[in-house]
């Protein structure tokens, strides 16, 4: 599945963005979706995860009941819904397929998008 993610930018913190990964190629709805950030000089981590079904979701504790993730497979899209944004939340955000929602690390998942940039201003 190749992987297409849009929707980051500049944003004051205590603000709102919506981040959307477009999929084509191999059946989308076989995949558990996650979506996870990199800020620079740290590692990958995981932000946020779906299953196929979309029934299931897993977060983070440092974005749990700020963030947001669902999917729409009629239309093969991830969705990271963004709210509250901290500094902190500075990071490449890559979306990317996986076999199971409850499987978070970065080597869990097989497939990923080539990021998009979401700023944070204090």
């Amino acid at each position: 599945v190749q992987l297409q993610a849009s929707g980051g930018g500049l944003v004051q913190a205590g603000g709102s963005l919506r981040l959307s990964c477009a999929a084509s190629g191999r059946a989308f709805t076989s995949y558990a979706m996650g979506w996870l950030r990199q800020a620079p000089g740290k590692e990958r981590e995981f932000v946020a995860s779906i299953s196929w079904r979309g029934g299931s979701t897993y977060y983070a504790d440092s974005v749990k009941g700020r963030f947001t993730i669902s999917r729409d497979n009629a239309k093969n899209t991830v969705y990271l819904q963004m709210n509250s944004l901290r500094p902190e939340d500075t990071a490449v955000y890559y979306c990317a397929a996986g076999l199971s929602y409850s499987k978070t690390e970065p080597v869990d998942f097989g497939s990923w998008g080539q990021g998009t940039l979401v700023t944070v201003s204090s």
